[in-house]
């Protein structure tokens, strides 16, 4: 069983018995552990239950006669991965289940780590918007698979950091992130950056040059604006998806690739395909585990602690640590539409600490245009006392009439919030 093991590129350690197995376990880390069921000293079930207390993670995989298969059951309900039954058939059985026990501890460990990191994780997603609970679960759930994603939003509502998560709770996390936007990249030069070329592939091409796709191998490829891409790039993004293979420009070596795919749009993909400027077969190779992530107006929770996290990122970068809002600056910034999402939001604060005076940032120093809540035309300025008295209105719809809880959500006294009901006639 060892030799057929190793000769399938395993690394096998023996013991000679139960005992031997767990001093071992106690010393080492393993992925997969085969033991006998039937053994003096310790037997089959006691290595089990020492292994499950030393390294939970670790699968077990039984051995056992024709006579024993009710205590290979039992093993399995106190967390045995499987069991085989003595004689075994040959090696190809062996080895396929220890591979199905490698790649199920692969998934428990993305798993494991996804629960201890997702919380910081998904920090630099959302901070506890309900529209974003179905994106963080979805994240949580694909990303210790190989499973190719689609991430599809509004520009400026997070891809790129959706994209991150999923390659840092992944088991590739320390491997390559590799990024290509489709559509910052010159047509010509698109498929150079994709595949790179060989010495005099075309003018200018004075040295061999690898593309991002090779500097991504056996990391994550994350294809931003998957939408720009012209259909002659598609067909030859799809072989690469359904082979794993390419050639440079200019180049006859084929290069395997192992990545794993995240690409992202703004665009509606499905439009194009009946439009026949996007391949249906590249679609539906990208589309395999889409994720759909809210605009900024559908996560009104997110928008004033967002900001605040912005101003702690945006000060010191322009040498003006400890910026903050005021009141009025709050109420502004939470009722506004903010149709270019986070983006906008962070050009409108680097504005306003650029044309501030002082640490706190007020409505003065605020520039904001849109409509907010159909109230008003796209391109009016709207004014402060209008902005203040959508987003208490805003801030009691989500508290259900709870004034504390909508003080606490617009960042003000309580007192205040009374005085404001009473002025704008709330009551």
């Amino acid at each position: 069983m060892a030799e057929a093991l190793e000769l399938s590129g395993h690394e096998v350690v023996e013991a000679s018995n139960g005992l031997d197995a767990i001093a071992s376990v106690k010393k080492s880390a393993y992925d997969v552990l085969l033991t006998d069921l039937r053994m003096p000293g310790a037997d089959g079930l006691a290595v089990l239950r020492a292994v499950r207390e030393l390294q939970p993670e670790l699968q077990v995989i039984l051995l056992t006669a024709h006579g024993s298969i009710e205590s290979a059951i039992q093993a399995m309900k106190e967390g045995a991965f499987d069991y085989l039954q003595k004689p075994l058939s040959g090696p190809a059985e062996l080895r396929l289940l220890v591979e199905r026990a490698a790649e199920h501890r692969l998934l428990k460990q993305g798993r494991a780590l996804a629960q201890l990191e997702l919380s910081s994780a998904s920090k630099t997603l959302t901070f506890g918007a309900a529209a974003m609970v179905p994106v963080i679960k979805a994240l949580e759930r694909v990303a210790p698979t190989p499973m190719t994603v689609l991430l599809l939003g509004e520009s400026g509502t997070g891809k790129e950091v959706a994209a991150r998560t999923i390659h840092q709770l992944s088991p590739r996390r320390d491997n390559p992130f590799v990024v290509i936007n489709c559509a910052a990249v010159s047509e010509s030069l698109v498929e150079s950056e994709l595949f790179g070329h060989e010495k005099g592939a075309f003018t200018g091409a004075t040295e061999r040059r690898r593309g991002r796709l090779e500097m991504a191998d056996t990391g994550t490829f994350f294809l931003d604006e998957i939408g720009e891409l012209k259909p002659g790039l598609q067909a030859k993004l799809l072989r690469v998806l359904e082979e794993r293979m390419f050639e440079r420009v200019g180049g006859s070596q084929t290069i395997k690739v192992d990545v794993r795919w995240v690409a992202a749009t703004n665009r509606d993909l499905t439009t194009m395909i009946a439009d026949g400027t996007f391949r249906e077969d590249l679609y539906h190779r990208l589309a395999v585990f889409p994720i759909q992530l809210p605009p900024l107006r559908e996560r009104r929770e997110d928008v004033l602690p967002l900001a605040r996290m912005l101003l702690e990122r945006i000060g010191p970068e322009l040498g003006r640590p400890g910026l903050s809002l005021s009141n009025e600056a709050a109420a502004l910034i939470q009722a506004a539409p903010w149709t270019g999402n986070v983006r906008e939001l962070k050009n409108a604060l680097e504005r306003a600490a650029l044309m501030s005076d002082g640490n706190v940032i007020t409505a003065k120093d605020l520039s904001i245009r849109a409509a907010a809540g159909g109230k008003a035309a796209v391109g009016e300025v709207l004014m402060l006392r209008d902005l203040e008295r959508q987003a208490i209105e805003r801030a009691l719809e989500l508290a259900q009439g709870n004034r504390r809880e909508a003080a606490e959500k617009l960042g003000i006294a309580v007192r205040t919030l009374y005085d404001k009901i009473k002025l704008y006639n709330l009551e």
